[in-house]
């Protein structure tokens, strides 16, 4: 991966009653997350790499960008961000997809969604990314068609994004078209890479690490993928398996691990890491719940544009089900596609046919979206390791092993029930 720099630290987060270790970690150091070895009871079957890709022909791809510590300088980091790449059939399949789209709260941007809404096709890759760095990766997305397709007339690419402030230099603009091309070029299918990867690094989810998750149920012979950029939702309303697990675990919290940043740019109210000194921080504090999430669903089922809007609308059952309550600040914008029906959705001459299922089948595939998306949130938080950013702000990995016994006490005060 470009310029990616590993940061190592130790600190005893504040509150916790336990040490942590302080990780801006490589791609290939995160553990795959696995909720149900945690005890979380989740609903359907998923794939076999429990993941969008376990949709024939979707491939995922990453950039991420890790780079510097301590205070930060504008232009010279810290940098923690990155671009996510998710190709509907693939790189070496260009075919267009029937999609539709939905806006939860539209404070935030998804590029190309309006053609969408009128033609019912997805006709680019989709990117997700940091919020100010959406238009260099649009870019990016015509000149990498460009380059591989000498007949390219135009495109409107579909390119995401959540805040990733807290933690980067997001005004630095480390984001450049070759991060773009590395995701796209990089896409693969198979097992995917998640948690504090590609345009995910920076994130934060629920006051936990966030980023990248993805998952995927199976609907008889057909499959339901779920990607995720998490960067939204309050402690307080985190819910894991119906467990109020944001209530029972407040702690470890945000914190700042290098006393030597003026506080002229520290947030109140956010503790040290160490010590039991307050933070005399200056900076108004972020607003609880402040955050975005991206959601993209894949199917290969054969439905229609209409259809595939039914499903993508209820995603955002599946984020209340983790606790996103869609607040005022929060950017909540969900794609979907189906890699069905490929010679309707390319052919531009002739009149074809194609198949859909009727609406009256289509219950399991509304119930997959919830579940799937609901674990996909889930994922990116298991998957992200605890990261320290500008100016020594650090957002704790949500503990496996807290995470575990509130699930092991939560399942035996319900069972039965």
């Amino acid at each position: 991966m470009l310029r990616t720099t590993l940061v190592l630290g130790a600190l005893a987060l504040a509150g916790s009653g336990f040490a942590a270790a302080l990780l801006s970690a490589p791609v290939a150091a995160q553990k795959a997350p696995d909720a149900r070895a945690l005890g979380v009871r989740l609903t359907g079957d998923p794939g076999p790499h429990n993941a969008i890709t376990d949709v024939a022909g979707v491939e995922v791809g990453h950039s991420t960008i890790i780079e510097g510590s301590g205070a930060l300088v504008v232009g010279r980091g810290p940098v923690r961000t990155g671009v996510t790449a998710i190709l509907p059939r693939g790189r070496e399949a260009g075919d267009w997809v029937f999609a539709a789209g939905f806006s939860l709260n539209g404070n935030g941007e998804m590029t190309g969604t309006t053609w969408i809404e009128h033609s019912g096709i997805l006709e680019t890759p989709v990117l997700i990314t940091n919020t100010h760095s959406v238009g260099v990766v649009r870019d990016a997305v015509i000149a990498w068609q460009k380059e591989r397709d000498p007949t390219f007339l135009w495109a409107l690419p579909v390119v995401a994004e959540t805040y990733d402030g807290g933690l980067n230099d997001i005004n630095g603009f480390h984001v450049r078209a070759e991060h773009a091309f590395e995701a796209l070029d990089g896409a693969r299918g198979g097992p995917v890479e998640q948690g504090a990867v590609g345009g995910g690094t920076g994130m934060r989810c629920h006051g936990f690490k966030g980023g990248i998750g993805s998952a995927s149920r199976q609907v008889g012979e057909y499959t339901v993928g779920v990607l995720v950029q998490c960067n939204q939702g309050a402690r307080r309303d985190l819910r894991v398996a119906g467990a109020p697990v944001g209530e029972l675990m407040p702690e470890p919290s945000a914190c700042y691990a290098d006393r030597s940043v003026p506080a002229e740019v520290r947030w109140s109210g956010v503790p040290w890491c160490e010590g039991p000194d307050a933070n005399d921080g200056r900076l108004e504090p972020l607003p609880e719940g402040a955050g975005s999430i991206i959601i993209v669903l894949a199917t290969d089922a054969p439905l229609l544009p209409t259809q595939i809007k039914r499903l993508v609308t209820r995603t955002s059952l599946g984020l209340a089900r983790i606790g996103g309550m869609g607040y005022n600040g929060s950017g909540d914008i969900f794609i979907g596609f189906t890699t069905a029906n490929r010679r309707a959705a390319a052919e531009r001459g002739e009149r074809v046919g194609l198949e859909m299922l009727p609406n009256d089948e289509i219950n399991g595939f509304i119930a997959a979206s919830v579940h799937a998306t609901e674990e996909a949130i889930l994922n990116a938080m298991l998957a992200a390791e605890t990261m320290t950013g500008i100016n020594g702000y650090t957002v704790p990995a949500l503990p496996h092993d807290r995470l575990r016994d509130i699930m092991r006490r939560y399942n035996g005060a319900t069972q039965g029930r």
